[in-house]
């Protein structure tokens, strides 16, 4: 492949990422007002408050838990300290709707803990108030302990990269251990904290199945139930639009965020924190705080979903379980290999044709990740249905003949629709990964004669290995977990895990959603593992697995 072929794959690329907010933004536009009016006289204002107030709680709450136990297992010593620097990342592993489902069946009325406590106490349904886990509240609680890490391994990273120098001067100076934290780490890792709360709002906005479960209106669920129980496609659009602008904002600021934390130094590398011996009701403190997390994230929901599993007798060895299986399997392998050649694609133009135009490619392509899956799937479902009624209304007139669903009820349109969503994703560890090859192995290659693509080939692809099975690896699990763009764009009668666990929880068999929630997060584990191995590295290599989601969404400054 020439240098000219693969400027004209990164551009098709490039555009094809574009096309479905370009289509969002021009379907909603070319409504009528009398659509906008009527949102905004019914829905509009419900669905902007409570997103609100979810984006907010969730916020607080993942700025909180993460950066307090990245302070605490970074600059402290107490028990336990160098496993809770592994097991603080496992959450990532689970989806937020899948702990939904978890809690749901030990908190709600007939659930394990509500029964205990009637037991105990004698008392009968009327006698006593529960916090109801269906409700804003429990859904801000479900996506903090799903996403706090993304803080926490950047607020480690960044603690990990300061000097002490001026931690130990404000020591000097009279403060005390909090008083330097607060006034000096802090401040110093604020850009990237903030960068790790705004990852976590990136994703709280995109959720659909977490507030879907507990009956809270988003945008997010807006937009599906216009789609199917309304059937009303520019209100669909139109909220869509919404939603984009609110997803856009949030990657503008990530990536300003990450801009300023360049701009702190990292220090000397022979400088180390002394950590700070914790003894007694303090490291019993500590050993809590990191604690909870991990048993509220992770440990309480794996074993509850057992529970449930067990409970409910199903096999998932049976022909229907395997369907599933395959379905999820077959979609998550497809994307994954397309998604990353395209990436690979991309990224190699931009390294061997620098420019303005590489740079927008790169960051066009790479925008996907900031738009949630169901404006994605709004944006490619309005211009292929388009697209479909014109090809079969041309049969009609001239073959008698109905083509029917071509574009818009193809596994092709869906893997579009993935690729468009995680392609941010792989061109992070691409970019990873041929960051370490020098430029002179290029030239050097150049004088032997060979062309692009056989460099591409024979040098770097064997040199970029590790980062592109990584990048499979990430690709292939998201596939794995998305929801409401498999909910929305899905061929008729094609189920996967995720779908089949949000059928079944919405029925409120939750026993029988146990087992693909199970499945899924038995694949949500495999990148977490790979992270867990990294994670004893420096600060730099901690983050390259859950930055390459947002390190495409712009061109670098």
């Amino acid at each position: 492949m020439g240098e000219r072929a693969l400027k004209t794959a990164a551009w098709i690329v490039s555009l094809l990422c574009l096309a479905p907010i370009v289509a969002v933004a021009f379907a909603a536009v070319s409504g009528t007002l009398d659509t906008w009016n009527s949102l905004m006289a019914t829905v509009l204002p419900r669905y902007a408050w409570t997103t609100v107030e979810l984006v907010v709680l969730v916020g607080i709450g993942t700025a909180i838990v993460g950066t307090s136990t990245a302070w605490l297992v970074t600059t402290c010593s107490f028990p336990f300290r160098r496993t809770f620097e592994i097991v603080l990342a496992l959450p990532l592993a689970f989806p937020a709707y899948v702990l939904a489902y978890a809690y749901t069946d030990l908190l709600d009325h007939p659930g394990a803990v509500q029964t205990a406590l009637r037991a105990i106490t004698g008392w009968g349904p009327q006698d006593y108030w529960f916090p109801e886990v269906r409700s804003l509240g429990g859904a801000s609680a479900m996506l903090i302990f799903v996403l706090y890490p993304y803080v926490y391994l950047l607020a480690r990273a960044a603690f990990l990269k300061q000097s002490p120098t001026a931690y130990f001067a404000a020591r000097t100076l009279g403060h005390t251990s909090w008083s330097a934290f607060w006034r000096v780490s802090l401040p110093m890792a604020r850009p990237a904290i903030a960068g790790g709360v705004i990852l976590a709002l990136m994703e709280t906005i995109a959720d659909f199945g977490t507030v879907a479960h507990f009956g809270v209106q988003t945008f997010a669920t807006g937009i599906y139930a216009a789609w199917f129980s309304m059937g009303d496609r520019m209100a669909a659009s139109q909220l869509a639009l919404c939603l984009l602008v609110v997803a856009l904002s949030f990657a503008l600021l990530e990536r300003a965020q990450r801009g300023a934390a360049k701009r702190f130094p990292a220090g000397s590398r022979l400088e180390t924190m002394e950590r700070h011996q914790l003894r007694g009701w303090r490291a019993a403190a500590a050993f809590t705080a990191c604690m909870v997390p991990v048993a509220v994230g992770f440990a309480i929901p794996l074993v509850v979903l057992a529970d449930m599993a067990i409970s409910a007798g199903r096999s998932p060895f049976s022909p229907r379980y395997l369907g599933y299986v395959q379905n999820s399997l077959t979609l998550a392998s497809i994307t994954a290999f397309v998604t990353v050649a395209a990436a690979i694609i991309i990224g190699f133009c931009a390294r061997i044709a620098p420019s303005l135009a590489a740079r927008f490619s790169a960051a066009a392509a790479g925008i996907g990740y900031a738009v949630p899956g169901g404006v994605i799937a709004v944006g490619l479902l309005v211009p292929f249905a388009a697209l479909d009624n014109a090809v079969d209304a041309w049969a009609r007139a001239n073959f008698d003949v109905s083509t029917g669903l071509f574009f818009t009820g193809s596994i092709g349109l869906l893997v579009v629709a993935y690729m468009v969503r995680f392609i941010a994703a792989a061109l992070g560890a691409f970019d990873t990964g041929i960051s370490a090859i020098k430029p002179n192995i290029d030239a050097a290659a150049r004088t032997l004669g060979r062309t692009s693509g056989r460099m591409l080939v024979e040098i770097h692809l064997p040199l970029l290995r590790p980062s592109l099975l990584t990048a499979l690896l990430i690709v292939f699990v998201d596939v794995m977990k998305e929801l409401p763009a498999t909910l929305i764009m899905r061929p008729f009668n094609f189920d996967t895990l995720a779908v089949q666990a949000y059928r079944l929880a919405s029925d409120e068999r939750l026993q029988q959603a146990a087992l693909p929630s199970l499945m899924i997060v038995g694949f949500g584990l495999l990148p977490v593992i790979l992270l867990c191995h990294t994670i004893g590295k420096s600060g730099r290599q901690q983050t390259r697995l859950i930055r390459p989601k947002a390190d495409a969404l712009l061109p670098s400054a």
